[in-house]
């Protein structure tokens, strides 16, 4: 361990930048009708922001919250497990989707800047692609995509 450094730097999404994606992702939801609750994570998997539309889902409270954690600690969509998921072995399948706090559906995005994972949007309470859509505009509020 001599002239070894015993720490890393991490990035993470700033405050303003999580409020401004979760507004961002409300008024997209606003605009189509639906009415979510959005999270956003920072790299650690911890709430940042969250938003909860008036008579959106109870319980897309804690799916947003875990569609968002979901995304930042394997740095992939949340909609994109079902296919990931088939180029493993059934334990694995059934393993990784019976994990607390996983989520497997849409509505779920890293947020990736410069290359780095640094936090998680996640939406619930529309439909998937309704989910998705919103946490892409909370994305594309900060200048970034998925």
């Amino acid at each position: 361990m001599k002239n070894q450094a015993t720490s890393v730097s991490m990035h993470s999404i700033d405050w303003r930048a999580a409020h401004v994606a979760v507004g961002a992702s409300v008024q997209a939801a606003q605009d189509l009708g639906a009415h979510v609750n959005v999270a956003v994570v920072d790299g650690s998997g911890l709430l940042a922001a969250f938003l909860r539309m008036p008579g959106a889902p109870l319980h897309s409270i804690d799916i947003a919250i875990d569609k968002a954690y979901t995304a930042t600690s394997f740095g992939l969509p949340t909609g994109q497990w079902h296919a990931a998921l088939q180029q493993h072995s059934e334990a694995v399948r059934e393993g990784v989707v019976r994990r607390p706090r996983f989520v497997a559906f849409g509505g779920g995005l890293p947020i990736v800047e410069g290359g780095q994972c640094i936090g998680g949007i996640g939406v619930s309470g529309g439909s998937e692609e309704q989910d998705e859509a919103c946490a892409q505009a909370g994305l594309a509020a900060i200048g970034l995509s998925s």
